[in-house]
């Protein structure tokens, strides 16, 4: 029987990271690297070293998640190299806190395009490579605003709902392949973007008082549970919808 480190053991995986230099992925990508992982960078701008995580030793491909041509190319340079893919992370995220009859079509259409097909399009392309290796983990990422829904994130909401039901539609067709389907369902884990464009002090201190852990999270918090999905640990989770937010999902009054 393997032992624990065995089951834990990345050393020698390969994988995408896909939004790798935003703030939550790229601290993500900086530990699979840690963990002896080939981690590879896909996003559509260059990261920089302002990020989390990110030390400048990660190979970075340029990559729009909404362009399957893109997403193609992306995995065969990856396979080109290493003749597999093992993991990947999808943490591309677009986001707006435009109030709904405010919404235009063409925001509908971003974020959707973006948090949606996005998943789809990348499950869909390196799924592709797992199915044919008949082993892979995939990690997408939903949020607690899958439902119930948050307020002034009306598209995301919906969008990040649809990633979830992928996810586990997913899980159900390529178990058995010995592709396991996840997600990440995180909480507050605020950028200065969102701090700045989507939370007040009102809303903040909203937030706050729901959160039994009374503060944000920080993306090395997401760590742990990105490498047990990854690992040989989590070999019988598929489906799985992980929640990692300070006990905001499960606070009522």
């Amino acid at each position: 029987m393997p032992t624990v480190e065995e089951r834990f053991n990345l050393r020698g995986k390969v994988a995408a990271v896909i939004g790798g230099g935003g703030y939550l992925c790229s601290t993500a990508a900086e530990a699979m690297r840690e963990a002896g992982m080939s981690v590879f960078l896909l996003d559509i701008s260059q990261p920089t070293k302002d990020n989390p995580g990110i030390a400048g030793t990660l190979p970075y491909i340029r990559c729009d998640v909404t362009s399957k041509d893109d997403l193609i190319r992306a995995r065969e340079e990856i396979l080109g190299e290493h003749g597999r893919i093992d993991v990947l992370l999808n943490g591309a995220g677009a986001n707006a806190p435009t109030t709904f009859f405010e919404i235009s079509l063409e925001e509908f259409d971003r974020i959707t395009r973006v948090n949606l097909l996005g998943t789809f399009l990348s499950c869909q392309v390196f799924g592709e490579a797992m199915i044919r290796q008949r082993a892979g983990s995939i990690i997408n990422f939903t949020s607690v605003s899958n439902g119930p829904p948050l307020s002034k994130a009306f598209v995301y909401s919906t969008s990040k709902a649809g990633v979830a039901n992928l996810t586990q539609n997913l899980a159900r067709e390529w178990a058995p392949f010995n592709v396991r389907v996840n997600a990440l369902r995180p909480g507050f884990f605020p950028t200065a973007w969102s701090m700045q464009h989507f939370i007040d002090e009102p809303r903040k201190t909203a937030i706050l008082n729901h959160t039994p852990m009374g503060r944000f999270g920080q993306p090395e918090e997401l760590i742990g549970a990105v490498l047990w999905l990854a690992s040989d640990a989590a070999s019988f989770v598929t489906g799985s919808i992980v929640t990692v937010d300070g006990g905001f999902t499960a606070m009522t009054i």
